[in-house]
């Protein structure tokens, strides 16, 4: 009699578990309302989720994550795969739902890769926050430091300067699943195909040239394929951290006059900037967009609104402008331009 009684109590648990969460995903997922925590936000936990804790890029956000917990007493922690892998950041963030974290706040190496895990977050109450994926589906908001295509523009725009407009250039990206890194490339080659017709794309117009994989290392040797089949070429473009780096030391090696234009940290760039080798380098500041991912997901947990005009606290994000498309896009004025002049200005 006892086991059956304690069956039949298990039975009714695991229902009323399974209504709870039924209950819970037959609201709007995407409804922020819907995720206001009843607990004490000294309970609460926000895990951030990388694509690779080891690149400077995601040791740099980390400053930004730790000084949001510091400043308002909320346990947050960072997390990545070992290797900038997408099955291995699905692994990660999987990991952090079934340890009961209250919002995950990830940059996706590959978004599609991680629908079904985030879709699972959400169905259990979980907030999720995105960065650098504008297609994202299953995400309250995704943050941006400023639109893809402004941002790819002024990409081209710094490197038709170093061309003097003219001539073959190459880009390159982590992976074509990577969202931005796709967007900033076809929002260079548009910028050029309107503005600069005297420049070509090699490989007839094919985006991306190579693949870097997120490495230095992989960088460098297609870039080194790159160049020698291609001796006339006059730019290069990267918009992984890892790419400029590995670019440029080709570049450096094979004794090439080859201008280089992309997106990285500063101290990584900096002796390729002194050298004149990497012109100029674009990016925003992974710090604040760490620390602004904290600050929507812990928000949404208080309760707060968060829509067009939203205040990230910090400096590029003061008032951010919702665009609705694939999804909910909180976008900042936050691009910075480095060069010779000011790059000694920045250490990261």
């Amino acid at each position: 009699m006892m086991k059956k009684v304690v069956a039949t109590g298990l039975a009714a648990l695991m229902a009323a578990s399974m209504m709870a969460s039924s209950a819970f995903a037959a609201d709007d997922p995407l409804d922020p309302a819907n995720y206001k925590s009843t607990k004490d936000k000294k309970d609460w936990t926000i895990a951030v989720v990388t694509k690779d804790n080891t690149a400077d890029w995601f040791i740099r956000m980390q400053e930004g994550v730790d000084q949001f917990g510091q400043e308002t007493g909320i346990n947050v922690i960072q997390k990545g795969p070992a290797n900038a892998d997408a099955a291995s950041q699905v692994e990660v963030v999987d990991n952090m739902i079934d340890q009961g974290v209250d919002a995950i706040c990830v940059v996706p190496i590959d978004p599609g890769a991680l629908e079904s895990s985030l879709q699972r977050a959400m169905d259990q109450g979980i907030v999720v926050v995105s960065h650098e994926a504008s297609n994202l589906q299953n995400t309250l908001f995704d943050i941006e430091a400023f639109t893809a295509d402004d941002f790819g523009a002024a990409i081209m725009d710094s490197l038709a300067e170093a061309m003097g407009e003219e001539g073959k250039y190459a880009m390159m990206v982590a992976y074509t699943t990577s969202t931005t890194h796709m967007e900033y490339a076809n929002a260079q080659y548009k910028r050029q195909q309107e503005k600069y017709p005297k420049m070509e794309l090699i490989n007839n117009g094919q985006i991306p040239s190579a693949e870097s994989e997120e490495s230095i290392d992989t960088a460098y040797e297609r870039a080194k394929e790159i160049l020698k089949a291609n001796p006339d070429l006059k730019g290069f473009t990267g918009v992984a951290s890892t790419d400029c780096p590995g670019i440029a030391k080709a570049v450096e090696e094979l004794g090439l006059p080859v201008s280089v234009v992309g997106v990285g940290t500063p101290n990584a760039f900096k002796p390729y900037v002194e050298s004149g080798t990497i012109k100029a380098v674009k990016l925003w500041d992974p710090k604040l967009s760490g620390y602004v991912m904290c600050k929507v997901a812990a928000d949404i947990l208080s309760g707060n609104e968060v829509g067009d005009g939203y205040n990230g606290g910090v400096e590029g994000y003061e008032k951010m402008s919702l665009v609705q498309g694939d999804n909910s896009c909180l976008i900042g004025k936050a691009d910075i331009t480095l060069d010779k002049d000011n790059i000694n200005d920045y250490d990261f």
